[in-house]
């Protein structure tokens, strides 16, 4: 009776079943995401500032207001210019604007007296840092979370979370995915906006202040990042070329008539029973991406990949030169672009949720998708698969939170912003799944076969075929074709914003002095290296570069990289020291769930995601091409490349250091916490110096 059901012409439940639907999970992946946290997270108390009579040698913090900070900040800076001019083992502390009054002749501090001395001092270089450095902010707040929502929300949410729902459980997948974002994707979200608003650095300079024996990390990430720039543009090139087909009286990949044409291709209508679907048909669609964008027709494979594109070499110029301007000012200009990148996919999602409910069959889609398979729980797959989901839809670990949260001002309620536009992630995934599978029911009952035989494929095919090949056959399907390939570049562009804003941002932050006026010259030069980069992917065999930088760029190195970070700052900053920071922003403390999760969760829920990569060996096809041995060899290449900049450095900072080994990680136990040792010192005494005027 149901199938019965299914197969009958379009009734009225069936346009508002999709709409029913979304309207019972979206309001529950909100709540389940903030209710849960805000329950066990934190108890936050009024937030109070945090000034409350500190003595710090001769200077006392009560709450004061500009002026006195000010004449605070002049008068310590007198001290420190008197205490300098020894050159004693004591300046360490005196860095630390302790008063040397304070230090006992023998240079021993009294455990008593450092733990409210650090505090102390860590208080006042915060309000220092805050007077004496010159940043730019976000011109409103909005910009901000228009900017983080837009580099979250991205390609992979409209082409890979439906097919992984759908495949790992439907409906029953929404359990292990939220599961992992509360307990493995939000807190790195939230550590690292909190990271990047406290020391007001990017993702090199950053390591500085925390422990820079790590900063390697920073330029691992900045790696990643290039390797990103590499392909992820030309995917919106592809974009670029369908929106400006899609001009044309009729669409070009609507049709079997045109010069790219074979003699497999079908052209398939509702409701036109002369012609059926066969295993060796061919859509129009699906030629045109293949044989006339991609032209992968002309390329033997990986080892030869023939010349470039021009069409797409023009196109994906164009993307660059959109991406130069939005963000060459800096968050003044793109935090006005994103005003209209960031919300215009919603509409069209909104518009294209609309239109797909009303097609004959997206019942069909929308069922096979949310129709819970409760009994896929038990595999260890669908909790890997949910836990890599949620790690690369947030984004933690690219070097753009830290980025884009350093403009912001010291006191923003950083906290708010991560649960906010994480949840906000999560329910434009189930939007986009849904839009998607309403547009793949209706392929399935124009194809007159199963939904699963038509989603089965992933990631660009699922936009660039599929879904084009069904707005080809809507009324109106220019506009329809205008506005989704819109959407598609929109995207991607807010993803790349935000990525060169991170590359952008540690460089500047790095070297200050040679780059700090000329961050147009910086944005003009690493606009033109990705370019060059990228010109590789639209050659006739780009498509084959794009999918093994894909799948070895950002997989294990960058899990790696994030482990790192994560181990960094828990393990040897400090949690308690972190949580203190937040205090000192947001004036709570994070609550014990924050703080389990940072030392504990996260690192194993990072491990988890490796272990599985590393686990299963890939193997890559695209389209019916096998990659040969020796390209995994090369994949390993490309994925090992970032990390081997954390050990160089590791070497290079050793090395570089005044002084053995040995002098340097004990000589300074004196003059801190005798409980510190080895390289967690190094950590505990740049923090003392690292606002050093």
């Amino acid at each position: 009776m149901f199938l019965h059901f299914v197969g009958e012409e379009q009734s009225t439940l069936r346009v508002l079943t999709p709409f029913i639907l979304y309207l019972i999970f979206s309001p529950l992946c909100l709540t389940g995401t903030v209710a849960l946290s805000l329950s066990i997270a934190i108890d936050e108390p009024p937030r109070t500032p945090i000034c409350a009579k500190e003595k710090m040698g001769t200077i006392e913090e009560d709450c004061m207001g500009e002026s006195e900070r000010r004449e605070a900040f002049h008068e310590n800076d007198r001290q420190l210019s008197v205490a300098q001019a020894d050159s004693t083992p004591r300046l360490l502390l005196n860095r630390g604007h302790t008063s040397s009054a304070q230090i006992p002749r023998d240079g021993r501090v009294s455990p008593g007296s450092q733990g409210h001395d650090l505090r102390g001092a860590r208080m006042l270089l915060v309000e220092q840092a805050s007077l004496s450095q010159s940043r730019k902010t976000w011109r409103k707040k909005m910009d901000f979370l228009l900017s983080v929502i837009g580099y979250a929300v991205d390609l992979g949410n409209v082409w890979r979370f439906p097919y992984i729902c759908y495949q790992n459980g439907g409906g029953a997948f929404l359990l292990p995915y939220l599961l992992m974002a509360l307990f493995g994707g939000v807190p790195l979200f939230y550590m690292e906006l909190a990271l990047g608003q406290f020391h007001q650095s990017g993702c090199i300079s950053i390591w500085k202040h925390i422990c820079p024996i790590f900063k390697g990390i920073g330029f691992s990430i900045c790696v990643i990042g290039l390797y990103i720039a590499f392909y992820y543009n030309t995917v919106m090139a592809w974009a670029m070329y369908y929106l400006l087909s899609s001009f044309q009286t009729t669409l070009p990949w609507a049709t079997c008539f045109n010069t790219w044409n074979t003699a497999n291709c079908t052209h398939l209508t509702p409701g036109n029973p002369n012609t059926s679907w066969t295993n060796g048909s061919t859509s129009p669609a699906e030629e045109f991406y293949i044989r006339h964008i991609l032209q992968l027709h002309l390329s033997p494979g990986l080892h030869e990949l023939g010349a470039v594109n021009w069409q797409l070499a023009l196109c994906l110029l164009l993307i660059f030169t959109v991406v130069y301007f939005s963000i060459w000012k800096g968050v003044k200009t793109s935090g006005k672009v994103v005003w209209l990148t960031a919300t215009l996919p919603y509409l069209v999602l909104l518009v294209l949720l609309i239109r797909g409910a009303t097609l004959p069959g997206a019942w069909r889609g929308v069922v096979y998708y949310l129709k819970p398979d409760w009994w896929k729980l038990l595999s260890t797959t669908v909790w890997v698969d949910a836990a890599v989901q949620i790690f690369f839809s947030l984004g933690p670990g690219f070097g753009v939170l830290l980025a884009l949260a350093s403009y912001n001002p010291f006191h923003n309620n950083c906290y708010k912003d991560a649960l906010l536009t994480s949840s906000i992630n999560c329910l434009t995934s189930m939007l986009s799944g849904l839009v998607i599978f309403t547009v793949l029911g209706y392929m399935a009952e124009v194809r007159q076969q199963g939904v699963d035989a038509v989603a089965r494929d992933i990631g660009p095919s699922l936009l660039f075929i599929i879904c084009a090949e069904a707005i080809a056959s809507m009324p109106a399907a220019n506009f329809f074709a205008i506005i989704f390939f819109l959407m598609i570049i929109t995207l991607g562009l807010d993803s790349t914003f935000a990525g060169l804003e991170g590359l952008i941002t540690a460089m500047l932050d790095e070297y200050p002095q040679v780059l700090g006026r000329r961050r147009e010259w910086v944005v003009l030069g690493l606009v033109c290296l990705c370019y060059l980069g990228a010109l590789s992917t639209v050659c006739y065999g780009g498509a084959y570069i794009v999918k093994l930088l894909e799948e070895y760029a950002t997989g294990p190195a960058l899990i790696a990289v994030v482990f790192l970070e994560i181990a960094a700052v828990s393990w040897f900053y400090g949690t308690s020291r972190f949580c203190r920071d937040v205090q000192v922003m947001l004036g709570f403390l994070p609550g014990q769930f924050w703080r389990v999760c940072w030392r504990a969760i996260c690192p194993c829920f990072l491990l988890f995601i490796l272990g599985s990569f590393l686990a299963s060996p890939l193997e890559i096809k695209l389209f019916g091409y096998l990659y040969p041995p020796w390209s995994a060899i090369l994949g390993y290449i490309i994925g090992a490349s970032p990390l081997i900049c954390v050990p160089c450095y590791m070497v290079y900072y050793l090395l570089s250091t005044r002084g053995t080994f040995r002098q340097v990680s004990e000589t300074p136990l004196k003059y801190t916490n005798p409980s510190l040792n080895g390289i967690h010192l190094f950590c505990e005494i740049t923090l003392l110096s690292k606002f050093q005027l």
